[in-house]
């Protein structure tokens, strides 16, 4: 039987992951777009191209590690994937969350993160896209008014639904924070998987009219650097559904009708061995200097771990600013220095002082 594998949590690329994708069937009550819907355009070497010059998400990718016995998120992610589900991800501050998505874009190898970060103000326009009327209102009053697509910019959750042969990653980050009818406001695109952008559905319709189907199609920009896109007829619909990441703090509940659609999983807390591979994995530009400090590193997981089994809030980034600033040449020295930096760096999350 064939590995039914997309993702693993180890850091290595997936090879031939177009052709597996082509592959892979969607559920009868899954299915979206058609072939059809893809365009015959450079937009995927483009976000091939952005995802290699961005050098810090490209490295929360490459370096995030699940352990193997953590294969609830393994098997969760992969069963996102087949089943064109988004998944909500809930745990604790620093246990790796939002570096999910990046690990996933990495290993699949899926181009450029799409992210969201939601506030208490968010919108699903917002997410959609945005209307620039004011601009548009200021050129017709100069005589400079251009194409009306020149006002649309696409945002995260809409560049996410244009149609591809291979699934866009989207990270809508901490929605536990969104005005409490967001959640329910994104079924309906859950579920479709298409929405439209009224102000050019009006203009399409306009053409109709006039038998002119060149004005129909309308050229906006989207949520990846300096990448413009057709939108025809005022209309997005995916082809394949994007690998939605939504991470959850744990603040709040969400409605039922939203969890039923989703996939939930909690990130569990790294153990010592996880952690191990995390601080290797972020340190292995230093080979050298990780070999060097490794009893002094492993002392400080134990230390880490020691003081989280006291319930105390810690997120993993801190043991890794706390391991790199008493591993360098130049470093505190003196037993009261280390001391004083592990209080600082290591201070509770949910402590006030």
């Amino acid at each position: 039987m064939a590995d039914w594998h997309f993702f693993r949590g180890n850091g290595k690329q997936l090879q031939g992951v177009e052709e597996k994708f082509k592959q892979l069937e969607p559920p009868p009550w899954r299915r979206f777009g058609k072939n059809e819907d893809i365009p015959n355009d450079k937009r995927w070497e483009k976000l091939m191209q952005l995802a290699e010059e961005n050098d810090r998400n490209k490295r929360r990718g490459e370096n995030f590690r699940i352990s193997d016995n953590a294969i609830d998120i393994i098997n969760a992610v992969n069963a996102a994937i087949y089943l064109r589900r988004p998944l909500l991800v809930t745990g604790k501050p620093g246990s790796g969350k939002t570096s999910l998505a990046y690990a996933i874009a990495h290993e699949l190898n899926l181009g450029a993160v799409l992210s969201w970060a939601i506030t208490a103000r968010s919108t699903l326009q917002e997410g959609l896209y945005r209307y620039d009327a004011i601009a548009r209102l200021q050129d017709a009053q100069q005589n400079e008014e251009q194409d009306i697509g020149k006002y649309i910019t696409l945002g995260a959750l809409g560049t996410a639904f244009l149609p591809s042969v291979l699934p866009r990653v989207l990270l809508i980050d901490e929605i536990d924070k969104s005005d409490i009818n967001l959640p329910n406001d994104l079924l309906n695109i859950f579920e479709e998987g298409e929405f439209k952008i009224p102000e050019l559905v009006r203009r399409a319709k306009s053409a109709e009219k006039d038998n002119s189907a060149a004005k129909s199609e309308f050229t906006v920009e989207t949520q990846d650097r300096d990448i413009d896109v057709v939108v025809k007829a005022g209309r997005v619909r995916c082809y394949s559904f994007p690998i939605i990441v939504m991470t959850s703090n744990g603040e709040r509940d969400f409605p039922p009708a939203f969890k039923r659609r989703c996939i939930r999983i909690k990130m569990p807390n790294p153990q010592e061995e996880a952690l191990k591979e995390i601080v290797k994995a972020h340190f292995q530009d230093e080979e050298k200097l990780f070999q060097d400090a490794e009893a002094k590193i492993n002392q400080l997981i134990k230390e880490f771990l020691s003081d989280k089994d006291k319930n105390t809030e810690r997120a993993t980034d801190q043991l890794l600013n706390t391991i790199y600033l008493l591993t360098r040449d130049v470093s505190p020295e003196s037993e009261a220095d280390v001391k004083s930096v592990k209080d600082i760096l290591l201070k509770s999350l949910t402590s006030n002082d």
